[in-house]
């Protein structure tokens, strides 16, 4: 068994630590968890007892949560230079917890269909979605790369953020976004990454289209 566990699905936010682990390539075992089943009992609880996806073990320490999983494994594994030296990570780190942070809630709450009123902007770390938005532009326009004069982890997880939110008809596809997602995904890395979880998603649906036992 390797030193590396990834416990994930592959429809999950776990694609982008998966990126990550292509980025680092440090050997891994996965292991695949059910959202209905394996998910929500032991042994995973005692990985993450949330009860959800990614996580990864190294040498026996458990992280959760993608921006951490990131940010760790560019320290874990600095031979891939996925993180500037530390008295350059302002904008790494600032970008990093800004898009984990205030960008996800901004989204997630507008595709759940609630927004907070403008009365009530204040007790949110986002404000509103344009807000948080129109400054998510600002930080990615006219950048090769979002905190570095190369490509970071930092760069990994907006990119990643940006190409889903783009996917899904959450982002407006507004060419900075377009452009950097585009850039960003344009790595062997990213596609060795999509391979395997897209081998993942057909193996799981093959089996959901098996006729079950009476």
């Amino acid at each position: 068994m390797a030193d590396l566990i990834f416990y994930t699905h592959p429809q999950s936010r776990g694609q982008t630590v998966r990126w990550m682990l292509e980025e680092v390539s440090a050997p891994y075992d996965t292991e695949v968890v059910d959202y209905a089943t394996t998910m929500k009992q032991e042994p995973y609880l005692s990985v993450n007892p949330m009860g959800k996806v990614p996580a990864i073990k190294h040498k026996g320490k458990v992280v959760t949560e993608v921006a951490a999983i990131c940010c760790y494994l560019a320290d874990a594994f600095p031979e891939a230079n996925l993180a500037p030296p530390p008295s350059d990570r302002a904008d790494y780190y600032r970008w990093i917890f800004f898009t984990s942070g205030p960008v996800e809630a901004a989204f997630s709450n507008k595709a759940a269909g609630w927004e907070p009123t403008p009365e009530r902007q204040r007790m949110f770390g986002y404000g509103n979605y344009d807000l948080a938005i129109n400054t998510f532009e600002k930080a990615i326009a006219g950048k090769e790369y979002i905190a570095a004069d190369h490509f970071t982890a930092a760069d990994l997880f907006v990119g990643a953020n940006v190409n889903f939110m783009l996917a899904f008809n959450l982002l407006e596809p507004r060419e900075v976004f377009v452009d950097y997602a585009r850039r960003m995904t344009d790595r062997p890395a990213y596609e060795r990454a999509k391979e395997i979880d897209g081998k993942l998603i057909a193996e799981i649906q093959a089996q959901q289209a098996q006729p079950q036992p009476a």
